[in-house]
């Protein structure tokens, strides 16, 4: 396993504790670049190859627009996910539906943002 280093020191996490209320998350910038590269080096050799990511796994605005940035859609399951993803920048076909057990208005406001909608 390759060894992983925080981007920050124990002080200067330390100094954050103290000025950020706990509990907190805490993401690396750099480090979502460089593995969103990494991943769609991977498959450089599909043409037309878009990868999606699963909002649901960690819905948070700035990652989003991070991963937009770097040629990433969106995967929804739900109507606040699409919003969401709209409000990040994300739309169109660069949103696929994908989702289990919906009612129906949220196949049409997929349909209307112009997602792909994935059955």
């Amino acid at each position: 396993m390759n060894e992983k280093n925080l981007p920050l020191t124990s002080e200067q996490l330390q100094v954050l504790s103290e000025k950020i209320p706990t509990p907190f998350y805490l993401y690396d910038e750099k480090a979502i670049v460089e593995n969103a590269r990494k991943f769609i080096s991977l498959f450089s050799w599909a043409p037309g190859f878009r990868n999606y990511y699963a909002v649901k796994a960690c819905p948070n605005p700035s990652i989003l627009s991070i991963l937009k940035k770097e040629g990433f859609g969106s995967d929804c399951s739900s109507l606040p996910e699409i919003l969401l993803s709209e409000a990040s920048g994300i739309t169109g076909e660069n949103i696929m539906f994908t989702s289990n057990n919906t009612p129906p208005e949220e196949f049409v406001a997929a349909y209307k943002a112009g997602a792909i909608i994935n059955l």
